[in-house]
């Protein structure tokens, strides 16, 4: 596997949503919107992912399928950007990385680079 560096994320927003909703013990929603631009020459499908998400001494790690329950294929040029969600306790940071499959089958991973999950000065 290798980092595909014209494959690239970019965390386009992240805002703190109070009126999601969330269980008692990590009462604070944060959506946050994602773009990912192919500029490879090679037509790549996401066909998963893996979130690191530390707040104080807890680190939590999320691995999966796709991304938001599509596996999208993105021909050389393209880019697909959806919005998703976490939900904290205290204030945090992620990161991570998604996986894809070249047309030639090789697999590849770009990173997601790290964001901060920041609550409001008001809420703290």
């Amino acid at each position: 596997m290798r980092e595909l560096k014209k494959l690239r994320v970019k965390v386009d927003d992240v805002v703190y949503m109070p009126s999601l909703d969330a269980p008692a013990g990590k009462p604070h929603p944060f959506v946050y919107f994602i773009s990912i631009q192919n500029d490879s020459s090679q037509e790549v499908t996401i066909v998963g992912r893996k979130w690191v998400v530390r707040e104080g001494d807890e680190t939590v790690v999320v691995e999966g399928d796709g991304v938001v329950g599509q596996m999208p294929t993105l021909a050389p040029g393209q880019h697909f950007s959806y919005n998703s969600y976490h939900v904290t306790a205290e204030n945090g940071v992620a990161e991570g990385a998604f996986f894809g499959r070249t047309a030639g089958g090789e697999v590849v991973f770009t990173r997601i680079p790290r964001f901060t999950l920041e609550l409001p000065s008001w809420v703290q």
